[in-house]
C-alpha cells in the first residue's frame, strides 16, 4: 500500500467511525480488525501487532 493509499484508508475509517457515532466506533473498530486478521495468512503477525500495540499503548499510559 502507498502512503497515498494509506491515507485514504485512513481517512475513510474515521469518516466511518464519525458516521456510526462514539457508542458504536469500538464495535465498527473490532469489526475491521477481524476483516483484516481474516486476510492473514498465519497468526503470528497478527499476535505480533496485537502485543506491540498492546505494549505501545500500555507504555504511552505509564508515560502519563
Amino acid at each position: 500500500m502507498t502512503d497515498a493509499e494509506l491515507d485514504i484508508s485512513y481517512t475513510a475509517l474515521c469518516n466511518a467511525l464519525d458516521a456510526v457515532g462514539p457508542q458504536r466506533s469500538e464495535l465498527m473498530l473490532s469489526m475491521v480488525c477481524v476483516a483484516l486478521m481474516a486476510r492473514s495468512d498465519q497468526a503470528a503477525p497478527v499476535l505480533e501487532l496485537i502485543a506491540r500495540s498492546q505494549q505501545r499503548l500500555q507504555d504511552e499510559a505509564a508515560d502519563g
